[in-house]
């Protein structure tokens, strides 16, 4: 048991989805920059994705990976009748599923010192924990903060009234920075100058230390010469220390002579530490954040919304204007309005039509200058900067009306190009000058995607045209004239595959909902009442109904 690795557990965990890595279109009308520059710092370039938030991501993969600084989601959980033929267990297994699916391409996503930060609530929270340490690693766990959402009682008798939320805390690698809160006068509060010391106000700081170290177990005689003994583990400081800072009045003993008195001085802090317990007063309610949605959409609204207050504390403690802040389940778009703010760039997604009704609307507002919520008066805010609105291109490969797959019609030679590179590994960049160069992988290896079928003699002056120390993968629909050995052996800078078939065995095409609310699922076929056997034993094995057919999907 001692190098047993230990794994969180769940009906269907092996089967992982064959994700399309689809291309993004962006729709100029429904992207919107401010008319002139507030300030230099203006961002123009942020994104709004419209799309299932899964897809979105394997999008966002070859083009971000490693370059996300910080990930706060907000992941649904939604129960209710969708589950009523299903197994207790079914629902929770579900959506482990489907969030193990997202955390995995947002960790590739996170740049070495990135950070993840996750709102969730009693439903998940514990089994979320496990899932994160088996993804990300159990001692890149950072905390488990307490969000204090809600300071109004409510509930029936018998009962909790919940006034929490979780928020658990990853880091990519130890190289992530967590940075400290700004001071405030009420922070001081513990600071006092008792014996006049001339470096200012000044607490007592712990003088144990946490681990074992034999050089720092050591006693101290006081001027009346007793001796006070080391803590179990040792002393903070080294003897070397313990000396130099008592000379220099940093280290004192208390008037008793029987302890040890270590000062932390005001004049040192120049922030302070995140604590684990963040209050409502501090960050903020969801009634506070529900307030903040009415000023921009009326009807309905979330069901635990995040205030403005909430995320740029994450913000404060995860980045530095400039960095790029991602939000796979944008709700109404709040992430999206707090980087903006604060001066980071952003990337949101969000599949439900609120989109559109709240997010475009809010985030329009913000551009504009005209949102004082929020935490636009503490940041100053005035407007500014811009986003550009994108879609999730439809699936590349479809069936004909035989039954066949084709290229999606919807498809012009520019999409299937950018779609075919990214399928590939390249980078799509069409050159101005090669008509054969449609992207790179490298210096020296390059793509050209054609719905043509080529000859020999087509072939050779692209061989020609590629010449020596280059390389091109041609995808083609078909060859003509040749045989591909013959082709490998002819030209051996040239690579041929032929289109659709080199990628159909690749992904779940047509695939467009990977939802994980969980009520949106299809419900279970209620199954058919047992009857028994002629000789009273009931059902057999054979006959009992599987909820899941023979390749382990749903049914």
């Amino acid at each position: 048991m001692k190098n047993k690795k230990l794994e969180l557990t769940w009906i269907g965990k092996e089967k992982r989805p064959k994700l399309e890595a689809r291309i993004l279109l962006e729709d100029g009308e429904l992207s919107y920059h401010a008319g002139r520059r507030v300030s230099e710092g203006d961002v123009f370039d942020n994104r709004l994705i419209f799309g299932d938030n899964l897809l979105a991501l394997k999008a966002l993969e070859a083009e971000f990976a490693g370059k996300v600084k910080c990930v706060f989601i907000d992941p649904p959980y939604n129960t209710g009748s969708a589950f009523t033929h299903y197994d207790d267990g079914l629902e929770h297994s579900i959506w482990l599923g489907l969030m193990r699916d997202r955390l995995e391409i947002i960790k590739r996503l996170l740049s070495d010192d990135g950070s993840l930060w996750i709102t969730i609530d009693d439903n998940e929270a514990h089994y979320l924990k496990v899932l994160c340490d088996e993804v990300f690693g159990r001692s890149n766990f950072l905390a488990c903060s307490i969000w204090n959402h809600s300071v109004q009682s409510k509930g029936y008798s018998g009962r909790f009234s919940v006034h929490h939320n979780y928020i658990l805390v990853y880091q990519r690698s130890p190289s992530f920075d967590l940075k400290d809160l700004p001071r405030e006068e009420e922070h001081n509060i513990n600071y006092s100058n008792p014996d006049n010391d001339p470096r200012g106000p000044w607490r007592a700081g712990d003088v144990r230390n946490s681990l074992v170290r034999p050089n720092l177990m050591y006693d101290i005689s006081t001027p009346s010469g007793k001796t006070i003994r080391h803590p179990p583990k040792g002393w903070r400081f080294s003897r070397e220390t313990f000396e130099r800072e008592l000379s220099e009045g940093k280290i004192k003993f208390s008037d008793d002579e029987s302890r040890v008195i270590r000062k932390i001085y005001l004049a040192d802090q120049q922030g302070r530490v995140p604590e684990t317990i963040w209050f409502a007063k501090d960050v903020g309610t969801t009634r506070e954040a529900s307030g903040e949605v009415r000023e921009f959409v009326d009807g309905e609204f979330f069901d635990t919304p995040k205030p403005e207050r909430l995320i740029e504390r994450v913000l404060r403690l995860a980045t530095n204007p400039g960095d790029l802040v991602l939000d796979s389940f944008a709700g109404s778009g709040t992430t999206g309005a707090v980087a903006h703010k604060m001066g980071r760039r952003w990337i949101m997604v969000e599949l439900g039509e609120h989109c559109h009704t709240h997010i475009i609307p809010r985030l329009k507002k913000v551009i504009d200058g005209e949102d004082p919520g929020g935490i636009s008066k503490a940041v100053n805010w005035q407007g500014g900067g811009g986003f550009r609105y994108y879609r999730l291109a439809p699936s590349l490969i479809v069936n004909d009306r035989w039954g066949n797959p084709i290229i999606n019609p919807e498809y012009n030679a520019a999409m299937l190009a950018e779609a075919l590179a990214k399928l590939e590994g390249f980078t799509y960049a069409p050159s101005e000058t090669l008509w054969w160069q449609h992207g790179h992988s490298s210096e020296q290896d390059f793509i050209f995607v054609t719905t043509q079928s080529l000859s020999a003699g087509q072939l050779q002056a692209l061989a020609d045209e590629v010449g020596d120390g280059r390389s091109l993968l041609i995808c083609c629909s078909a060859f003509r004239g040749v045989t591909a050995q013959q082709a490998l052996e002819r030209w051996p800078n040239l690579t041929l595959k032929k289109i659709p078939k080199m990628i159909l065995a690749r992904c779940e095409w047509g695939q467009d909902d990977y939802s994980l609310n969980v009520a949106n699922l299809p419900l279970a076929k209620p199954q058919p009442q047992a009857q028994p056997s002629p000789k009273g034993k009931g059902r057999k094995a054979a006959d009992t109904p599987d909820l899941f057919g023979d390749d382990g999907e749903q049914a």
